[in-house]
């Protein structure tokens, strides 16, 4: 069957006299070459790294090449991508605030060597302040925050009423923080 005695489908769009597509008329590889550094230095501007700012400028390039068959006028594709560089910053700096501001502050965890030397150095401070004290008061303060003992269990430890157990504690902690606040 010949193509000569086919009738023309309407849906068809025939190219006349070797005339390109809308979308074939975009050079997307000459606009980069001639537009790449001055979409650079804006996209660096906004975003303020070299590294983002050229991620920013080819991600708009990419997508104009993709799109570029829907494109009405050809002759305003650098306008379209120069608005895609500035969105891409915008999308950019969007992000960087949101990770901002959910971002917690740096602390070492529990188990590093800063940690656990900071709090040997804490617990050192407190037993040498804990050893200047009046032996009663050491005593009381070891058996309530050593051995956890109620002011009675320590009462009948110490040979003494609960009253004096609560008043030594009291004593012993207000002259163990005098110690710690003096070192301070």
């Amino acid at each position: 069957m010949s193509l000569s005695g086919t009738t023309p489908d309407p849906e068809i769009e025939l190219l006349s006299h070797g005339e390109p597509l809308a979308r074939d008329r975009i050079d997307v590889a000459a606009l980069f070459a001639d537009h790449h550094l001055g979409l650079v230095r804006l996209a660096l501007l906004m975003v303020g790294d070299q590294a983002t700012a050229e991620d920013v400028v080819q991600e708009a390039f990419t997508r104009t090449h993709a799109g570029r068959h829907r494109l009405r006028d050809p002759g305003r594709a650098l306008t379209y991508i120069r608005s895609a560089v500035l969105n891409g910053s915008r999308s950019v700096l969007r992000r960087r605030a949101v990770a901002f501001r959910r971002a917690v502050p740096y602390e070492p965890p529990v188990w590093s060597a800063e940690h656990a030397a900071l709090l040997g150095e804490e617990r050192r401070e407190v037993l040498v302040a804990l050893r200047a004290l009046p032996g009663r008061q050491r005593e009381a303060l070891t058996l309530r925050y050593y051995l956890d003992l109620s002011d009675l269990e320590i009462a009948e430890t110490m040979g003494i009423g609960a009253g004096t157990a609560r008043s030594t504690i009291a004593r012993g902690l207000a002259a163990l923080a005098r110690k710690l606040g003096e070192e301070s």
